[in-house]
């Protein structure tokens, strides 16, 4: 059934869009705002975007009809981070993730928002997670990553709420902040279990979001990549697995479009959808 005729499915998306200053943005956005437009997601993560000095690149890319939650950090150029829901959003929490003095990035943070998503979904949370993005800083993401899940458990405080969890991690799947994520490993003391939409839909294909066969990454800062996949759209797990069943999951602005590619990430696009048989019941 199309996305849309059934109000039990909605659609959960992250890109990293690459901050204007890099890669043609005149050329780019054209690009990025027709792709948008095309996947209509009701939910949206959003990395390396800028707002300020008259200009909300957000709000520019998507269009009227979104309701924007800003990371409070950005850098000196605007750069930032923020989600957008097509719902209305309620009460929003933030958690601070300089974990360590190394972290230097402006914008890591964790927003946790209560989202109005309408029946038979309901009340949702969604995460948007930023940790720290330099190569041998896994003990930092470690730290970000039981920070923030954390900080999500005490937001949902036992009510009966899906949680989606979205964001460029800046961790492979087999890293241990991610399989700390996905419940295959605890990690000070904590453990959680999230489904990663992509190993759900495609187990065997690595789905890289980070990598050289995009040239804008080639022509980047970290150009000696052998690609990762890097980008998470999860759904949080109850005792007897996630709330929310993954239907679809695609990358997003993977090829270019007359030779213009739209970031130097791929995003991830997640179709979700409320269970006709939600885990912890038997059908009867």
């Amino acid at each position: 059934m199309p996305r849309g005729v059934n109000p039990a499915h909605f659609r959960v998306m992250t890109v990293n869009l690459l901050s204007p200053d890099h890669g043609d943005w005149e050329r780019r956005r054209p690009v990025l705002r027709a792709g948008l437009a095309d996947l209509r997601p009701d939910l949206i993560a959003l990395q390396e975007t800028v707002w300020g000095n008259g200009y909300d690149q957000a709000l520019d890319l998507l269009g009227p009809g979104y309701h924007i939650v800003r990371h409070s950090g950005r850098s000196a150029d605007g750069v930032g981070a923020a989600f957008a829901s097509r719902w209305p959003v309620g009460t929003v929490g933030e958690l601070d993730l300089h974990v360590t003095d190394r972290v230097d990035l402006p914008w890591c943070a964790a927003v946790v928002a209560e989202v109005e998503a309408p029946a038979p979904v309901g009340p949702l949370l969604f995460v948007h997670h930023k940790p720290a993005y330099q190569v041998g800083y896994a003990h930092e993401r470690e730290l970000q990553a039981v920070a923030c899940a954390r900080f999500v458990e005490q937001q949902f405080a036992g009510r009966e709420r899906h949680v989606v969890l979205a964001g460029d991690f800046d961790d492979t799947p087999d890293a241990a902040s991610v399989r700390f994520w996905t419940g295959k490993q605890s990690l000070h003391g904590s453990s959680v279990a999230y489904r990663d939409a992509w190993a759900a839909i495609h187990p065997d294909d690595p789905g890289h979001t980070f990598t050289p066969s995009n040239p804008l990454e080639r022509a980047g800062e970290m150009s000696l990549e052998l690609g990762r996949r890097i980008d998470y759209v999860m759904v949080r797990c109850g005792i007897h697995g996630p709330t929310l069943d993954v239907v679809g999951c695609r990358l997003a602005f993977d090829e270019p479009v007359d030779d213009v590619w739209a970031s130097d990430h791929f995003g991830v696009v997640a179709d979700l959808a409320a269970p006709e048989h939600p885990p912890g019941a038997w059908l009867r």
